[in-house]
């Protein structure tokens, strides 16, 4: 079931206690739920066992999405483990903490995709126990060679790789970047 629904983005969440510890997991579920403000998204399984990633957003406000790409898969899949709050992913994997401008939580040094976030809203989804969490965008880093004279963002040149099921990792390639479409 988790597969059915196509290719999915892959990145790590990462956050900060208020007692310091850091935390980073990897999510499928991020998306963009608008422009103005930029918000994304997230769905957070049900709280029925603990959630470092959720306590924390609750607790600090601040969190980050950072892009998962082809040298870091590895890594990355290994912060779905599940460790107590005092233990942090970073410590456990070859990924390394990154804080810039001050923002409170940290970003993952290793993503060419890096995005601060302030937390907004939650939205519990009755029917599974699940909650979608919003957050508007405040802070975004990106390698320089990545941006692309239309303004988008070529994230292939990147090799951020996307997420079909729970544990299948694949790297996209653009194929062609069609124009806006108008009524003819």
């Amino acid at each position: 079931m988790n597969s059915i629904s196509g290719f999915k983005s892959a990145n790590l969440i990462a956050t900060k206690s208020k007692d310091n510890y850091t935390n980073v997991a990897v999510f499928s579920s991020v998306m963009h739920y608008g422009s103005t403000p930029a918000i994304l998204g997230f769905v957070l399984r049900p709280t029925t066992v603990i959630r470092n990633t959720y306590n924390n957003i609750k607790e600090t406000d601040f969190y980050t999405i950072n892009a998962i790409n082809e040298p870091i898969i590895d890594d990355a899949h290994h912060t779905s483990a599940k460790y107590s709050a005092e233990i942090s992913e970073f410590n456990k994997t070859n990924l390394n903490t990154e804080y810039i401008n001050g923002f409170y939580a940290p970003f993952v040094k290793e993503s060419p995709l890096k995005i601060g976030m302030k937390f907004l809203e939650e939205h519990p989804i009755k029917v599974n126990g699940t909650i979608l969490v919003l957050g508007e965008v405040i802070d975004l880093h990106f390698d320089d060679d990545m941006i692309l004279d239309d303004g988008m963002l070529d994230l292939s040149a990147k090799k951020i790789a996307t997420i079909n099921g729970l544990d299948t990792y694949l790297i996209p390639k653009e194929k062609r970047k069609l124009s806006y479409q108008r009524p003819k």
